[in-house]
């Protein structure tokens, strides 16, 4: 049986790009920052959980001064570029195209309506949304289902969401200490008080097996908080990787140790909300992008909210990939590996040369690169401000985010098909684990190609 055959647009010089040396080893992978949750990738070592201290009353930071606003207010292409390594990413990404203006000019009309067409909204949107005028995170609100497409809805919705997060919070972020403490206020020791004035001895709570420390059963908080701590361990481990490049995100600064804080907040509350998937390694990888850009939100009152609303969205936008999180789901038909089965089913159907390729000749399992662009969205794959415009296509797709990100990964193979097809098994898994610089426009573009290809 004769292959298809490879259409004329994809062999265009248009698709080859040049790779940058610095570019392959920014985001290499390494034990201590790729996602695993498959036996096909290893895991990191876990280490013995260590002995955990008395724990200080009350964990939420509800203290911590809000950062300056001028520092909040960075720009994408200026947090990126306060690191040396990226210069040669973005330095022609903050002039601003005639095409992006008449984006942003549609996306303020639509926006400005009483009742916003969503199907128009995702239209523009999937082409990219500028930065400017706080545009992105109302756009990833209303894209995400965060806001009603009623603009007049807005203001109730907004307000009883982040009061039903600062309740998890006082619920789920409150260590034992505070529990007792709270107990013994609420008159649960009125009892043994009054005895103990009585008597003339000094007073003494009385202490339920539960809310002993030693206590292993089920149902004592002091054991489900030991159970937690290592959870927890983990999640402070892994905010304080995230883009190490980025001064939002990383350093000794007021404004990184708040925002790691926040991330740190909306981990923990999503593991102990989620017991069946609880926090699996990358997911605040995932989290980063949208608490940055509803953090950079003009508005202050928005970038105040940013934690609520990050902690909403990321649950709404993991609730179409739960399932890749989960290892006992692996090998089903909505577990991880199915997943990349399907991208191999799309290469095949639009290049079976490059496809043959990869798998049968060269023997390279998708799982081997395939595995980290899809459970991370792409994140680690590109710069911060790349992926920020590919996940405004990703987010625009009304069925979904992962029918588009299997067209992007699908499309990233397309334009290195050239250098795929002279390669060897040991020199295409290097280059699709470390994924040369790419026009994101163009890789955009090819995406959108398979979709009408396959629709056609």
């Amino acid at each position: 049986m004769a292959m298809k055959r490879v259409p004329d647009w994809l062999n265009s010089s248009l698709w080859s790009t040049t790779p940058s040396d610095d570019r392959l080893h920014r985001y290499s992978p390494s034990p201590t920052t790729t996602t695993t949750t498959s036996a096909a990738v290893s895991e990191p070592t876990v280490r013995p959980p260590v002995p955990v201290p008395p724990p200080a009353p009350a964990s939420i930071p509800q203290s911590t001064p809000t950062p300056p606003k001028s520092e909040i207010r960075d720009p994408v292409n200026k947090n990126i570029n306060n690191n040396s390594n990226d210069n040669d990413q973005n330095g022609d990404s903050s002039a601003v195209s005639p095409d992006d203006i008449s984006r942003q000019a549609q996306l303020l009309a639509e926006l400005s309506k009483k009742v916003i067409n969503m199907r128009e909204l995702r239209r523009i949107a999937s082409q990219g949304i500028p930065d400017g005028a706080g545009i992105k995170s109302t756009v990833w609100k209303l894209l995400l289902g965060y806001l009603p497409p009623d603009r007049g809805q807005w203001s109730s919705e907004l307000a009883k969401k982040r009061s039903q997060y600062r309740h998890f919070k006082e619920e789920l972020l409150m260590n034992p200490t505070e529990i007792t403490r709270r107990l013994e206020k609420s008159g649960v020791c009125d009892n043994d008080k009054s005895k103990s004035e009585s008597s003339g001895l000094l007073s003494r709570s009385h202490i339920t097996h539960g809310e002993h420390p030693l206590s292993l059963g089920k149902s004592s908080i002091w054991n489900q908080f030991f159970q937690d701590s290592e959870i927890i361990e983990q999640i402070d481990r892994d905010v304080k990787r995230t883009h190490p490049d980025m001064h939002f995100f990383s350093g000794d600064s007021q404004l990184a140790k708040f925002n790691q804080d926040a991330l740190k907040n909306i981990l923990i509350v999503f593991a102990k909300l989620n017991p069946g998937i609880r926090y699996v390694q990358g997911m605040n990888e995932i989290l980063a992008p949208l608490f940055y850009v509803f953090r950079n939100d003009p508005d202050e009152e928005m970038a105040a909210a940013a934690e609520a609303d990050s902690f909403f969205c990321f649950v709404e936008l993991l609730s179409g990939f739960r399932d890749h999180f989960c290892q006992q789901l692996d090998n089903s038909s909505v577990g991880i590996r199915s997943t990349i089965t399907r991208l191999s089913r799309l290469l095949k159907e639009h290049d079976e040369e490059l496809w043959r390729h990869l798998e049968v000749t060269t023997k390279v399992n998708p799982q081997f690169y395939a595995f980290r662009w899809i459970t991370l969205l792409l994140t680690q794959e590109f710069n911060f401000a790349d992926s920020l415009h590919i996940w405004d296509t990703l987010l625009s797709d009304p069925e979904g985010p992962l029918e588009t990100l299997l067209r992007v990964c699908c499309a990233m193979l397309i334009l290195i098909r050239r250098r795929l097809l002279a390669g060897d098994f040991t020199c295409n898994l290097k280059l699709l684990q470390n994924y040369p610089s790419a026009n994101i426009s163009h890789l955009l573009y090819v995406a959108n190609k398979l979709r009408t290809q396959a629709s056609g």
